[in-house]
């Protein structure tokens, strides 16, 4: 046998054995297929419940469903947050920032310093990092946005003071000139003003100056009691314009709705079929 034949089969014999130790394992198909890769994950829409949002930290019953969380090394954070009219967040700010994407409805976002801005479905917001700011609905509208956020050093916001109703009501962007030139009227005069105008001034001074802006009670809360007084009064006349204030003042017309059916059974069937009557028409309801 001529030497490069036996060359070549002692190549073919030892072959087999260096590349089985030279060649590396075939790498993983399919999710998870080897121990500690992570998989992909679904949390399917309705599979978690929404919970309230946390008194101290949002004015009005806003609900909040954690969509993502922070999983180490990743550091962003997401939920979807629901606020009936005139809920809000308080004050707060962001170590590196927040993103708001609204999904439904009308709402309003203001930073510390700035006039408030109208937000809408389908409008993207960046707050910038360490910016005081809050956001949330309409006073006549529900609104639900996606909020993003980052943790820096496990931190991802820091709360604040609650937003007062003088801040919420503030005019928004390009409004300040006109509310400044055109003062609103006082809330009686339109009413009774031109044949009482002693009453219309006692009412607009002490009822609404004095009473309506003590601290103890929120106006939402006092708007519910007022309604329900004038239900149990049987007051369609002072219902109509007090169901309007409502609105105004954050409650949502089904909280008026339930109000009406519950106080059915204290204060009579006939009271709350005529304030049924009033608040169709003051909805605007077939």
């Amino acid at each position: 046998m001529s030497r490069s034949l036996r060359s070549l089969c002692l190549l073919a014999a030892i072959l087999p054995h260096s590349s089985a130790q030279e060649v590396p394992p075939a790498a993983p198909t399919g999710a998870g297929a080897s121990a500690g890769q992570e998989v992909l994950r679904i949390t399917r829409g309705g599979s978690q419940a929404a919970r309230p949002a946390p008194a101290e930290h949002f004015t009005g019953l806003a609900r909040v469903d954690t969509s993502f969380a922070a999983s180490a090394p990743a550091r962003s954070s997401g939920a979807r947050v629901m606020f009936p009219a005139g809920a809000r967040t308080a004050w707060h700010r962001h170590p590196l920032g927040q993103t708001l994407i609204v999904t439904a409805g009308v709402g309003r976002v203001q930073r510390w310093g700035d006039a408030a801005e109208e937000i809408r479905q389908g409008d993207v917001v960046w707050i910038p990092p360490d910016q005081k700011h809050w956001h949330g609905a309409a006073p006549n509208s529900s609104m639900t946005h996606i909020a993003i956020t980052e943790q820096l050093d496990g931190r991802s916001v820091e709360w604040l003071e609650l937003v007062s109703d003088a801040q919420y009501t503030s005019p928004l962007r390009g409004q300040e000139a006109n509310a400044a030139a055109a003062p609103r009227p006082r809330p009686s005069q339109g009413a009774i003003g031109s044949i009482a105008p002693k009453l219309a001034q006692l009412t607009d001074d002490v009822l609404y100056g004095d009473v309506w802006e003590r601290p103890e009670l929120s106006k939402r809360d006092r708007s519910l009691a007022t309604v329900a007084a004038l239900i149990a009064l049987n007051r369609p006349e002072q219902l109509r314009s007090h169901l309007r204030i409502a609105r105004q003042n954050g409650v949502t017309q089904e909280e008026l709705i339930e109000t009406i059916t519950h106080l059915a059974f204290y204060a009579g069937w006939p009271n709350a079929v005529t304030a049924i009557g009033v608040a169709r028409e003051v909805f605007g309801q077939k």
